[in-house]
């Protein structure tokens, strides 16, 4: 048995157990490596060939090795342990199956379900849940398997691994307006009056915070960490829809830029500026990929939340050091960016995957804290502190859960059924990975490695050792 938690400020995990971990790079190798030579053994003539045979033969079959490899791993492998017991109720206690060929092979079938068939056809109306979506996910490893398909396999190679090889500008630029210029209306339905698509921070464990306060929370904390002063010049890359500009410049004097790639998010973020009593000299939302940001100024704090995704694997250490070059010597940059963690489960992956195709395409570059680490020191960066902020997600995704279904009605109206679904899954999911710690979310406070840095004027606003100031703000209209 595992202990249970019964907080106010979350969504507590009634099921929280493991699911499958086992997989082992080594014995990957070893397959990949041995089975071609096999081959050509056993094949009569070409096992008198040499070594130009055999690396042929681990060029053709390294990827038939590797699927067959992961197939079996991610539906045969045990659990990480067995310390929750499943209730083992029937599917049919959690779903109903509308369409016909789809319980023709699933309704009478001991196996369970792989989940992304499952998502796929609930999407397409073929599914129905019998109660709320995120008490039916909270039960997932009782209904569902987490093993790969061949759709993933299919979207692995035809989709995912080309957008992580090319990850142009144009690319960037359709992925990004294609999401965030769907429409204000749609964000609003579950974001709130704030506007904001990135993790509040959780101050009060024995009762539930707003919204509201989370995201209020976040932009005090995070001003604070840079430590903003009258006077500073504030860079936000990929700023959504210009909150914490509107906030930085109207509670702590800066002189604040914001940049994005969606023009509906420029608008609105301008708009706000104007309608906090703030003008464009004081601070303002430029429409503009990062990398066309202007070079004729260096900013004194930069901060760029949860954007970095969208930056890709190929390109985050390009990304990186161009923050490096717009960055003041003694100046200070806030990192926060979400990732998977390094000891996997095929859960995480499957997750993983859904929201590269369904919710965040382009999205690549979720990865563990490690690697975000070393990517950072190699651009030149020194870390200050690092906070750990999945749990904070955990609330404030849930909350974004339940503004969701509170507006299914204007939903569903304007944008139809299955986008309506297709988001109800990702937000409910989504609580119950960011709590369980599948993906994380990580917020970095560093400034340049210089010897000339003085890093002792930092000390009073290091947070994860004093904590912050009280500090009256006026929160954004």
């Amino acid at each position: 048995m595992v202990r249970l938690t019964d907080v106010p400020t979350i969504k507590n995990a009634p099921l929280p157990a493991e699911g499958n971990g086992s997989f082992s790079n080594p014995i990957l190798a070893a397959l990949v490596l041995v089975v071609p030579w096999l081959v050509k053994r056993l094949i009569p003539f070409v096992n008198r060939g040499g070594w130009l045979t055999y690396w042929f033969f681990v060029a053709v079959l390294g990827v038939p090795v590797t699927v067959g490899y992961w197939t079996v791993m991610s539906h045969y492998g045990p659990r990480v342990n067995e310390k929750v017991v499943l209730p083992n109720k029937p599917a049919s206690e959690y779903y109903e199956i509308k369409d016909s060929d789809l319980k023709h092979q699933w309704g009478f079938s001991k196996e369970k379900m792989p989940m992304q068939i499952w998502y796929d056809a609930y999407f397409d109306g073929k599914i129905d849940i019998k109660g709320d979506m995120l008490d039916t996910l909270e039960y997932r490893w009782d209904w569902a398997s987490f093993g790969f398909t061949v759709d993933l396999f299919k979207y692995v190679f035809l989709n995912l691994i080309p957008d992580v090889v090319l990850h142009t500008q144009k690319q960037d630029e359709d992925q990004i307006r294609d999401n965030y210029d769907r429409g204000n209306d749609f964000y609003n339905w579950f974001l709130g009056p704030r506007m904001i698509y990135t993790s509040g921070i959780v101050t009060d464990i024995t009762r539930e915070e707003t919204l509201e306060e989370l995201q209020d929370n976040k932009l005090r904390i995070v001003c604070e960490k840079l430590n903003l002063q009258p006077g500073d010049t504030l860079l936000d890359i990929g700023c959504g829809w210009g909150t914490l500009v509107a906030f930085a410049a109207k509670n702590y004097g800066v002189n604040a830029t914001g940049v994005t790639l969606a023009k509906e998010q420029a608008a609105f973020g301008n708009q706000r500026i104007k309608d906090n009593g703030l003008t464009p000299d004081q601070a303002r939302i430029l429409c503009c990929d990062y990398r066309d940001i202007p070079r004729d100024q260096k900013f004194t704090k930069i901060v760029s939340l949860e954007m970095a995704e969208h930056v890709g694997i190929r390109r985050y250490s390009t990304f990186l050091n161009e923050v490096e070059s717009l960055l003041d010597d003694d100046g200070l940059f806030l990192f926060q960016v979400a990732g998977l963690r390094t000891n996997w489960q095929f859960h995480d992956l499957v997750w993983g995957l859904f929201m590269n195709k369904y919710i965040f395409p382009g999205a690549d570059a979720s990865c563990a804290l490690n690697w975000v680490v070393n990517k950072l020191e190699n651009a030149g960066f020194e870390m200050k502190s690092i906070d750990v902020l999945g749990v904070h997600y955990s609330a404030t995704i849930y909350r974004w859960y339940k503004n969701w279904i509170s507006n299914e009605d204007k939903v569903v109206a304007k944008y139809g059924v299955k986008l309506y679904r297709i988001w109800l899954f990702f937000l409910a999911w989504s609580v119950i990975v960011a709590r369980e710690g599948g993906s994380s979310l990580f917020q970095i406070t560093m400034h340049k490695n210089l010897n000339a840095f003085h890093r002792i004027e930092g000390v009073p606003t290091h947070s994860s050792l004093h904590g912050f100031p009280k500090r009256e703000i006026t929160p954004i209209v």
